[in-house]
């Protein structure tokens, strides 16, 4: 009982003497400063924002047919991605959609063949950019995502659109597919 008075008086004496002013200091004057707001953020109310995905059924049946087109066994979605306003009592009254994402899984003979996958994201996106603009939703270019399939085994590439219409004019089909197949 003794040793922990005795802590407990050092200790409180090292705080106390860590708080006192080695020398004297003259009082800091008051600034007063007035902020004129510019603009008004809009306002959802109060509310917390959650990541979230809505479906966009129609642009998700058109997207699957054409590409459907270019193989009758694939399978492809599209759909939003935003932000859900999620209120304190749990309900949500507001989605604010950022882009239009796509995901796609194709059949391929050969996923060693980086000159034929390149092919395909070539295809695939023909087909994204043909989409009519007012079916996009949210400001931000989307991303795609496309799974190679061929038996059980996956390949799998995810890259956004500007990166995809940024690429060197020139490259070749595997040079795409090495390309947009590096870490981002």
């Amino acid at each position: 009982m003794r040793y922990s008075f005795i802590s407990v008086s050092v200790i409180l004496i090292l705080l106390s003497a860590c708080s006192l002013p080695l020398t004297p200091t003259a009082p800091t004057p008051l600034v007063t400063v007035t902020v004129t707001p510019t603009a008004t953020a809009p306002s959802y109310g109060e509310c917390g924002y959650q990541w979230a995905y809505q479906d966009l059924p129609e642009l998700s049946a058109k997207f699957q047919q054409d590409i459907q087109n270019l193989q009758p066994e694939a399978q492809a979605t599209a759909f939003a991605f935003g932000e859900n306003c999620i209120h304190a009592d749990g309900t949500t009254t507001t989605f604010i959609p950022m882009e239009t994402d796509f995901n796609i899984m194709l059949q391929v003979s050969d996923l060693s063949n980086e000159s034929a996958l390149g092919d395909w994201i070539i295809k695939v996106m023909q087909v994204v950019e043909n989409i009519p603009p007012d079916q996009i939703v949210g400001p931000r270019p989307g991303r795609v995502s496309i799974a190679f399939q061929s038996g059980s085994d996956q390949k799998f590439v995810n890259f956004y659109i500007d990166q995809y219409q940024e690429l060197p004019t020139g490259l070749s089909n595997a040079e795409i597919y090495q390309t947009l197949q590096a870490p981002q």
